[in-house]
């Protein structure tokens, strides 16, 4: 165990990574199930498929492989406690959630004062 350690060391390694530092895993097979059981209770003309659901998740866990190093990390953690606040989580979910959170900074691109008390009075 020290051998491995001091091989970490001296190459730079970590010996442990941080939850957030990398994308979480989701049993989507589950959700996916679950969703379409749900759908075919509720008697949705248009009900998702199992296919297509397991498609739309795995191809959203390759966006977020490819994109989540470079997220801050807060938000990869506010949006992956979101993704997984119902119990089953999605990746479609966490995905939607860091897209719309890098469309925030551009909204917000001027200061806004509103009520702050920090603001400039003339």
């Amino acid at each position: 165990m020290k051998a491995a350690l001091l091989s970490l060391a001296l190459l730079g390694g970590q010996p442990f990574m941080q939850v957030s530092d990398r994308v979480p895993q989701f049993d989507v097979e589950a959700l996916c199930k679950q969703t379409v059981d749900v759908d075919k209770a509720m008697g949705l003309a248009e009900a998702q498929s199992l296919s297509d659901c397991m498609r739309d998740e795995m191809t959203a866990q390759r966006q977020l492989v490819a994109s989540w190093g470079s997220a801050p990390g807060a938000v990869r953690d506010r949006c992956e406690a979101e993704a997984t606040l119902v119990g089953i989580a999605s990746y479609v979910d966490l995905l939607s959630c860091m897209q719309m959170a890098d469309l925030a900074p551009s909204a917000t691109a001027t200061p806004l004062r509103g009520a702050s008390k920090n603001r400039k009075t003339k």
